[in-house]
């Protein structure tokens, strides 16, 4: 096997596992929040672990850097709960497929926080986006399970867009594994509060599958991942991380017997057919 191929399955296997992080929601009878606070906890365990390993250094220098870091883990933590909350409240597909709208934000956001110019193209992609989310809400009464579903999983987009633009800022000056460990274990600080103030029990089963989804599904695919970046162009990266809700309703299908609806998986169509088609155009 070459180096190159073998950063291709590195990477298809972080994919997988991404997608597989979604169906915790279904396997854990746990309010999400508690999800993403054991996630987070045993993820940046392991990535601390990770790191000591390497002999990598923890210091981040400034305290602008710091509060940055911080600021990225309150953020992945509303992104991590919204994306857990939708999966609860409907499904895996609907869940993934509504997180998938990140580019339509992303399309908005990148003009705004690096200064670049708003192309055509970009808003037509957008709007594009948008139909396919339509296409999956059956309609616009929030009694409904999968309605709702939607709109927490679109907030998960919104979040990670978030996210995914202040990283690209910060990870020019800043190792990515170090920062991951940084963002889950802020995010584990913020969340820790919020685990008073509501029920909730843990017991041996849920425990196991939180240790699965921190250091599986978190740290080792974040390693992963990265690490396939050595070979593997970003382009052809960003093409198959975009199947990340294929192989999550494919495992869903699998583990849960979970089977979108028509309706479902034409709206998903839409919006991974628009999102390869934009990466296409902007390699």
């Amino acid at each position: 096997m070459t180096p190159f191929h073998k950063s291709l399955w590195q990477l298809n296997i972080a994919v997988v596992l991404f997608g597989f992080a979604g169906l915790f929601g279904k396997f854990l009878v746990l309010p999400a929040l508690i999800i993403v606070l054991g996630r987070t906890v045993f993820g940046a365990l392991a990535l601390w672990g990770t790191l000591r390993l390497r002999r990598q250094s923890l210091r981040i220098a400034t305290l602008r850097g710091r509060a940055m870091l911080l600021a990225l883990g309150a953020i992945l933590a509303i992104h991590w709960f919204t994306f857990f909350h939708s999966i609860q409240i409907s499904t895996v597909a609907v869940g993934l497929l509504t997180y998938s709208t990140f580019p339509l934000f992303v399309t908005f956001l990148e003009p705004w926080l690096f200064g670049e110019k708003l192309r055509g193209i970009d808003v037509l992609t957008a709007l594009f986006v948008l139909g396919g989310l339509v296409l999956i809400i059956p309609d616009f009464d929030f009694g409904n399970n999968i309605t709702r579903g939607a709109f927490w999983g679109t907030l998960s987009g919104l979040s990670f867009a978030f996210l995914a633009m202040l990283n690209r800022k910060f990870v020019q000056s800043h190792p990515p594994l170090l920062m991951a460990f940084y963002q889950n274990g802020f995010a584990a600080l913020v969340l820790l509060p919020f685990a008073f103030l509501i029920p909730w029990h843990l017991g041996e089963r849920d425990l196991l599958l939180l240790i699965v989804l921190g250091v599986l599904c978190t740290a080792l695919s974040h390693a992963l991942y990265i690490s396939s970046l050595r070979r593997v162009r970003t382009q052809l990266a960003s093409i198959i991380s975009s199947l990340e809700p294929v192989y999550g309703i494919a495992l869903a299908f699998l583990f849960l017997q979970e089977i979108p609806s028509l309706r479902t998986l034409a709206g998903g169509t839409v919006i991974l057919g628009t999102t390869l088609i934009a990466l296409r155009y902007r390699a």
